[in-house]
């Protein structure tokens, strides 16, 4: 009865919809993956911005993992939005309890519209015990060079970022390059656990649309594991899918909007 390929989002609810959570399931569900989820905070939360959050308290966190683990059988994790050092070092106390595959983590810590939703203690405790976890690491540049505490501008930049990340403990680094905008293309690194690396290269899209990207990519990752799909084959289907969200959008809200996340079922089927 437990052989249908199962995931898990450990993150904040958006009650915009784009962001959060709610872009993990939207996107499990597409890969044709059951989500389930752990909810570490609430937002109040549009396409404007952050207007307000309230983290639940660590029992019950604590309580969704026992939860999940006595009935589900989940093949693949993620985290996202974590809130502060005490959630984060929760979820990672949860993650060394339970066994739910691979760990994509996405070091979330500043929304689109500017507002931060991880504490400076807490990533502190992110570096020290969540990322040692993380099967995928897939920072932004921002999110790169704050864990990195150095600036990361160039390709030779991105590999050392991503070297020293791994020697933090994370297995596979994705550095994504979208905050790049001078650049035509969106270029990824990735560099994988046996030492090879890649560049993967998207065109880049002018658009404000982009509310989620993020969630959206690590989630998309996080199900094919799910599925059984080798990491390779699962970041380019990462890759493709994200693109497909950005380049066919909906218009929805009055700020950062969020991606089109039934588009790659669109693209593969034209």
């Amino acid at each position: 009865m437990n052989d249908f390929p199962q995931a898990l989002t450990i993150a904040g609810s958006d009650s915009g919809g784009g962001a959060g959570m709610q872009a993990d399931i939207k996107t499990m569900q597409e890969r044709h993956v059951f989500a389930t989820n752990v909810v570490v905070a609430i937002t109040a939360q549009n396409t404007l911005g952050v207007q307000d959050s309230f983290p639940l308290p660590l029992e019950l966190i604590t309580k969704q993992f026992e939860s999940l683990a006595a009935d589900f059988h989940i093949k693949a994790c993620k985290t996202g939005m974590l809130a502060d050092a005490a959630h984060v070092a929760a979820v990672a106390e949860n993650l060394r309890r339970f066994d739910f595959g691979p760990l994509t983590l996405d070091p979330v810590m500043i929304a689109k519209g500017g507002a931060a939703l991880l504490t400076e203690d807490a990533i502190t405790t992110l570096r020290n015990e969540l990322l040692p976890l993380a099967t995928v690491l897939t920072p932004n540049l921002p999110e790169a060079e704050v864990l990195i505490g150095q600036s990361v501008k160039t390709p030779a930049e991105f590999k050392l970022a991503a070297q020293i990340l791994q020697k933090m403990g994370a297995q596979n680094i994705i550095i994504k390059g979208g905050h790049q905008t001078a650049e035509q293309q969106a270029n990824d690194y990735i560099l994988y656990a046996d030492g090879s690396d890649e560049w993967l290269s998207t065109p880049r899209i002018e658009t404000v649309r982009t509310h989620g990207t993020g969630d959206t990519i690590s989630a998309c990752i996080t199900a094919e594991l799910a599925k059984g799909t080798p990491l390779k084959q699962a970041i380019r289907i990462s890759k493709a899918y994200i693109q497909a969200a950005i380049a066919n959008p909906i218009a929805v809200g009055h700020g950062h909007g969020p991606t089109n996340h039934w588009a790659y079922r669109e693209v593969e089927h034209d």
